[in-house]
């Protein structure tokens, strides 16, 4: 019997927070953590990925940084494609991410991304969602391919 390699990440049910499930990278140092920890919440066909924004992650007008939005839209995608059941751990690529800034985030006050999966097919994962703040203040767009990875050969 061969032993399956754990997931790079965590995810599992949130003490803290009801209904949702804590994303987390294992290893801290990796890219992911500057913007951890993560919540998702999946909602019909809608999941709901949250971060709260540090000052780490302000801009000189004290609002979040689109590098930080940017990376926050990216994890968004794999983050809201594995709540959806679509996608196993380390299971893709970022093939495009194209966003629109619509207004300025407010440090301290919980993000949101609202991600749809567009179509699914054998190899690739079409994304589409919204950041939003408090609910009702729209910060960004953004849509996103992802392409999933091949299977390692099965070992006999």
């Amino acid at each position: 019997m061969n032993a399956v390699a754990s997931p790079a990440f965590t995810y599992e049910d949130d003490p803290n927070a009801p209904g949702w499930k804590s994303w987390r990278f294992r290893d801290p140092t990796r890219f992911n953590s500057f913007i951890e920890p993560l919540l998702v919440r999946v909602e019909g066909n809608i999941a709901r990925v949250r971060m709260n924004p540090r000052h780490q992650h302000s801009n000189m007008r004290d609002q979040v940084h689109g590098g930080a939005l940017l990376g926050f839209m990216d994890v968004a995608l794999f983050a809201a494609a594995r709540g959806l059941g679509v996608l196993q751990a380390g299971g893709a690529v970022t093939l495009d991410l194209s966003a629109q800034f619509i207004g300025g985030g407010t440090i301290g006050v919980p993000l949101e991304a609202q991600v749809e999966l567009l179509r699914e097919t054998k190899r690739m994962l079409f994304l589409r969602g919204l950041i939003v703040q408090e609910g009702v203040d729209t910060i960004a767009s953004f849509t996103g391919t992802l392409r999933k990875s091949t299977p390692p050969p099965a070992l006999a």
